[in-house]
């Protein structure tokens, strides 16, 4: 367990943190139980755990090895003074929390009723006023990343077009600490929904270096046309039901040319897609972050998703992959190893009801990544080939982007 109030740091992790509150669900003799107005349903004890991207993504980064600080803003109640005992027994240091005089701290009751989509019942609370004034940067500045989670439910950096967020990345970039950004999907009729996150995102991919966001959300966010289409060719309306991976690359492609360097698209049980700008915009970052601009640069990789035959909730599972991906960022692997390593993260994600206990140490992260081919999910994607186990890349005739073109 690594303090944070002095020596280097790999990551600071910032942003949207709460405290989640899991009620645990048993299948009775009719299946799942439902959820009904005016009735009493029995449920085991609560799963209590921070949940957000701070803690997901930073206390998981902290359990693979990585020299970790968390910021995010609490207020002055039960709920907060719980996340910061959190905070502190599992990294160490809470130091980088805020602790906001007026305000209530944000909450979650997650709903993981087995064989139903998670519902969630989320108060934002301070995350709402969290901005550039919360950040400590003399933390920052001992870090080698700087990675935050979730602007889209945090009040303060959407509005004005972004410009607290904008910001904030602006003077990180100036310090030289690599920079690296997670999204979560908005309510398209809440005030987050109708900001117009293309505008944001074309101010912001040039301060930007590493891109994480899930295919719904960034599909959601740069090209509306597309996310309705899917919708509507979709039985359920879930645009993931009929993404391609030509979609992550038109997207991603667009993400790229706005100034982006790294774009990591999450496509649930597809696996993950990526695609990475030349050396010219590697290279700045790569020195600070541990990775060789030439393995980095000018590529495009699917990695796929693990065979996972018994799952307890998918709660943080696409956090706990991101942490994956940029501890073996920090380590210096190549970008198909990243690959490999951010799905085994997403995938032992899914043994536990709350969003960090599942993961194991790094250890064992590299090495369920080095797994057999026959562990991983076939992408199904005509034209690529498998590169090494669970890693596919376009064969040498295809186009760069011919992804299922």
């Amino acid at each position: 367990m690594t303090r944070t109030t002095n020596g280097p740091l790999d990551a600071v992790v910032a942003g949207h943190i709460c405290l989640d509150i899991i009620p645990t669900f048993a299948p009775g003799p009719g299946g799942a139980p439902a959820l009904r107005p005016g009735t009493l349903v029995k449920v085991g004890s609560a799963v209590i755990s921070t949940g957000g991207a701070v803690s997901n993504t930073g206390i998981v980064l902290g359990n693979l090895g990585a020299r970790v600080a968390l910021m995010g803003a609490v207020g002055r109640d039960l709920f907060g003074d719980g996340i910061r005992s959190i905070v502190r027994e599992r990294v160490g240091d809470d130091s980088g929390m805020k602790v906001v005089r007026e305000g209530s701290s944000s909450y979650t009751v997650v709903l993981a009723v087995p064989g139903v989509d998670r519902i969630f019942l989320h108060h934002p609370g301070t995350n709402d006023t969290f901005g550039c004034d919360d950040i400590d940067f003399s933390l920052v500045r001992r870090a080698r990343l700087f990675h935050l989670g979730y602007p889209t439910l945090m009040r303060r950096l959407y509005l004005n077009d972004g410009a607290e967020l904008v910001r904030i990345y602006r003077k990180v970039k100036e310090l030289g600490v690599t920079t690296s950004l997670d999204m979560a999907l908005p309510d398209p009729a809440s005030e987050a929904g109708k900001v117009r996150w293309d505008r944001i995102l074309r101010k912001l991919m040039p301060y930007l270096d590493v891109f994480l966001p899930s295919f719904e959300e960034i599909v959601f966010m740069v090209d509306r046309p597309r996310y309705e289409r899917l919708k509507r060719a979709s039985r359920s309306g879930d645009p993931m039901e009929t993404m391609q991976f030509a979609d992550a690359a038109a997207v991603a492609q667009r993400l790229i040319t706005w100034g982006g360097s790294v774009v990591v698209i999450k496509c649930s049980v597809r696996g993950l897609y990526l695609r990475t700008a030349g050396a010219d915009r590697i290279s700045p970052f790569a020195g600070r972050t541990g990775i060789s601009a030439s393995a980095w640069a000018d590529r495009e990789l699917i990695g796929a998703s693990f065979k996972v035959h018994r799952i307890a909730s998918a709660t943080g599972s696409g956090d706990s992959a991101i942490a994956g991906f940029l501890r073996a960022m920090l380590a210096g692997l190549e970008p198909a190893d990243a690959l490999r390593c951010a799905n085994a993260a997403g995938a032992q994600n899914l043994r536990a009801y709350d969003a960090v206990s599942g993961v194991g140490s790094w250890t064992s992260v590299r090495r369920m990544a080095r797994a057999l081919a026959d562990a991983y999910n076939d992408p199904g994607v005509p034209g690529w080939r498998q590169k090494v186990p669970g890693v596919w890349e376009p064969r040498a005739d295809e186009h760069r982007s011919g992804a299922e073109s």
